[in-house]
Formats: structure tokens, sequence, C-alpha cells
């Protein structure tokens, strides 16, 4: 069969599924199509989420090995550094996209994970509290166009009912290089005092070494398009191409032919939906930085040794990197993201109340290790329907980017306010920290019901007629746009 002679509906319906409008033949192409773009991105995508992750975190590992100590650095110090991180990062997110559509994506992405592999290792050769800071800040400007950038990057390879999955598997790399992470660190440390370094130095050389080689391997195997995707065959581009300008989140959609225009910009910043999932967001976020950065200390706390520490943090992440990858698909096969949020939330909330009020020391261990599961499952897997919620719901290319980039920014103020919420003087019980991070996740928990009640009315309101003035515009606000709840 001849690529010309494939037949795509690109206006159909999402009430009209593509099973029902496709050939027996394209949709053979198109489930060869999707194995392999999953089998050459998805990896990439998941080695680059794990660095990321790593390269920023592992000082949360290197703390363990008197990183302050040989620093000359106080704790506030310490907290400051991490800070330093956030700023330049949020910053980056929109102008790294800006570049991206200028630049290849293999090279502008390969091009910033080998800049932070590289900052990454010279911290590991850092010698004051300035190089250390500085380093920090140069690490956020590197890393700040990944997550956005991946996004914007897969939008251009799947449909929109098919992103919510792959997002699910990035988050579960995030929860699995917590896991990783710990095993690393704790294998690195076993080197000991060799070759001029010290263990938490080594901890920063060979994760730097081993991103700068990822961004290497991004740059040879990381296709820049469907189109020029060499691995696939002339029928599958074909098929690849024509199924992204097809309407997945309802009818009269009219992105294919958007241009620029401001007030699509002031739809997203002043969209209801935006304000509420980037607030939830802001709560999830703070939750996993700060059980990122301190989850090593809190076990070792709990009367581990540094080395036992690191490898007793490995299980919360293992467990919840399945949990994230379920509900995903959950969220996808039923259609729903906030509904399920409104369950999976409330996990996370009942283990920061219960670890927050425990007494610390050896009167409940066993219970207080417990509740970091609880933690790490309830709020891994609250993301993946959040960010593809907002996404599911805003249509008109221009909205969506700019609401999409806002929800982000918020979000990642979280790891500003993180990294302050557990210092050392509130060791080992940290009441304050799990305290704070407990209020944001149930304010949350209450905007995304918000968000669920507000969609709903929408919906309703489209029902009684009460939208039919925006027929044509093709955007979110057509009558046959239904939100997803």
């Amino acid at each position: 069969m001849k690529a010309e002679n494939i037949n795509v509906s690109i206006n159909q319906p999402e009430s009209e599924t593509q099973d029902e409008q496709t050939h027996p033949d394209e949709k053979a192409i198109t489930r060869r199509l999707l194995f392999k773009l999953d089998t050459r991105i998805l990896p990439i995508f998941v080695l680059l989420v794990l660095c990321s992750f790593l390269d920023r975190t592992n000082v949360g590992n290197a703390k363990l090995y008197n990183l302050e100590k040989d620093l000359g650095m106080s704790n506030t110090q310490y907290l400051q550094g991490l800070a330093a991180f956030y700023p330049l990062y949020i910053a980056a997110e929109i102008p790294s996209n800006l570049v991206l559509k200028r630049l290849t994506p293999s090279i502008w992405i390969a091009v910033m994970t080998f800049l932070w592999g590289l900052f990454c290792l010279v911290m590991g050769l850092v010698h004051n509290f300035p190089q250390f800071i500085a380093l920090r800040a140069l690490l956020g400007l590197a890393e700040g166009g990944l997550f956005p950038g991946m996004v914007l990057y897969l939008s251009g390879m799947y449909t929109r009912s098919e992103l919510a999955l792959r997002i699910g598997v990035l988050y579960t790399a995030t929860s699995l290089s917590g896991a990783f992470g710990g095993l690393l660190a704790r294998a690195m440390a076993s080197i000991g005092d060799k070759g001029g370094l010290v263990a938490w130095r080594w901890i920063f050389v060979i994760e730097g070494v081993f991103t700068c080689l990822v961004a290497v391997v991004t740059w040879a195997v990381l296709p820049d398009s469907i189109a020029k995707a060499k691995f696939l065959s002339e029928e599958e581009r074909a098929v690849g191409m024509k199924r992204l300008r097809g309407v997945e989140n309802g009818t009269g959609s009219k992105e294919g032919e958007e241009r620029f225009q401001v007030k699509e910009m002031v739809r997203g910043v002043a969209n209801v939906q935006t304000l509420l999932t980037a607030g939830a967001y802001f709560g999830l976020l703070s939750g996993i930085y700060s059980f990122g950065l301190f989850l090593p200390t809190i076990i070792r706390d709990l009367g581990y040794t540094a080395n036992e520490a690191q490898l007793w943090s490995v299980i919360p992440y293992a467990v919840a990197a399945c949990t994230t990858l379920a509900v995903a698909f959950l969220s996808d096969r039923l259609k729903i993201r906030g509904i399920i949020m409104l369950c999976t939330m409330p996990i996370a909330i009942i283990g920061y109340a219960a670890i927050a009020n425990l007494p610390a020391g050896s009167t409940y261990p066993k219970t207080r290790y417990g509740m970091t599961f609880m933690m790490a499952v309830g709020i891994y897997s609250s993301v993946p329907p959040n960010l593809a919620w907002l996404s599911n719901n805003s249509a008109g290319h221009y909205k969506r980017a700019t609401a999409s980039a806002l929800q982000l920014a918020i979000a990642n103020c979280g790891g500003i306010l993180a990294v302050f919420l557990y210092p050392d003087v509130d060791g080992p019980s940290y009441h304050r920290g799990h305290t704070i991070v407990l209020g944001l996740l149930v304010a949350g928990w209450f905007l995304i019901l918000g968000n669920v009640l507000y969609c709903a009315k929408v919906n309703r309101d489209k029902g009684r007629g009460l939208y039919d003035k925006y027929i044509g515009l093709g955007d979110d606000r057509e009558p046959g746009f239904k939100m997803v709840m």
C-alpha cells in the first residue's frame, strides 16, 4: 500500500474513535508506528529524566558524606545553595522552548544535557560556598528547558489522547531516579578517598560523566520529527504526520490554521483551570523536591547509618514508580484526571499527617518508615493526571502553550520553598516541614475538587446551549468540546 493512498480523517470528533474511522491496514501501520516511537524515544527521555533528577538531588546524598564540613558551609548556606537552583531553572523554561523551535531537538536537548552534566562534574571539584552556589545556579539554568522541551517534543510526535501515559512514564523515571540515586550514591561512596577525591566528590563526578555520555546518545539517536525519523517506513511517516492533524479533544478545532494572538495568551493566563491545577501542582512538587532531597537524612535519623540510609531509601521510590505508571494507565483508560487525583492525593496526606505527629527516635521507627511509602505513592502518582488534565482541557495552540508554561512556572516555585522546609535543627522529627507540606497537599486537594466541579459546570452549560455563541471558533469554548474531569 502506497503512502499516498492512505486515507486519514483529519477532522473527526473525539466521539468518533480512530478505530471507527480508520482502514484496517492503517490501524496496523499506526500500531507499528507507536511501537517504534515508544521504543526509540521513551528510553532516551527516561535516561534524561533520570540524569536530571540525579544531578539536582545528589546534594542530598552527598550531604551524608560530609559535603557541608568539607566546604566549610553552615546548614543555612547549604539550603541557600539548594534554592539557587530554582530561579534560573524557572526562568529558562519558555526561552528554551523558543530555541528548541529554531534548533533541532536532538541538538538542543543534547546540548542542555551535556552542559548540566559538565556543571555536575565540576561541582565535585568545588572548594567553597561561592563556587557551590554558582554551580547550582548554572545547573538550574541548563536543566530548566528539559521537561517543557520534552512535553513540547512529545506533542509533535503523539496525539493528545496518547500523551498522558507517556508523561506517566517520564514521572515514573523521576521516582526511579530516587531509588537509583540511593543505590548509585552507596556504590560510589564505597570508592572512598581515592584519586585525590573524597566520597561525596565521586558522587558528582561519576554522575556528571554519566550525564555527558547520555547527551551524546541523545544527539545520535533522538529523531527530530516524524518526517525525519529514519527508522520509520514511508507509510509510517505518512500516517504519523497525518494523524497529528486530527482532533482528539473535541470538535471544531482550527489549530492548524491558528496564528499568534495576544488574546489567546491572555486566555491561558486568566484560565481558572490553569490557576487551580498549578496551585495543586505547587503542593505536589513541594513534596517531591523535599522528599527527594531529605529522605536519606530522614531514614538515617531513624537509626540507620549513612550507607544503610542510601539502601533503605530505594524501596519507597520503587513502589512509587510502579504505582505512578499504573495510575497514569488507568487515567488514560478511564479518561479521567481530577477524579483520580481526588483518590491518590489522600494517600500522601495520610502519610504526611502520620509522620508529622509521630514522635521521633526509636518509638515508632517502622511506622515512620512505612509512612514514607504513602508519601511517595500519593505524590508521584498524582502528577501525570494533573499535567495531562490542563492540556486536555485547553484547545487553541497558544492558549495551551501559555497555560502549560504558566502551570509549570508556578509549580516549580515549590522547589524554592522545599529546600527550606527541613533544616537540620528540626531533625529528627521535622514536624514543621511535614506539617507545611501536609497543608499544601490538603489545599491542593480542594483545588482539584474545585476544578472538577468547574469542569462539570462548563459541560452542563454547554449542554444547555449557553456556549452556542462560540460555534465555529475552533477552540475549547466550542459546545462540542467537553471538559475532561
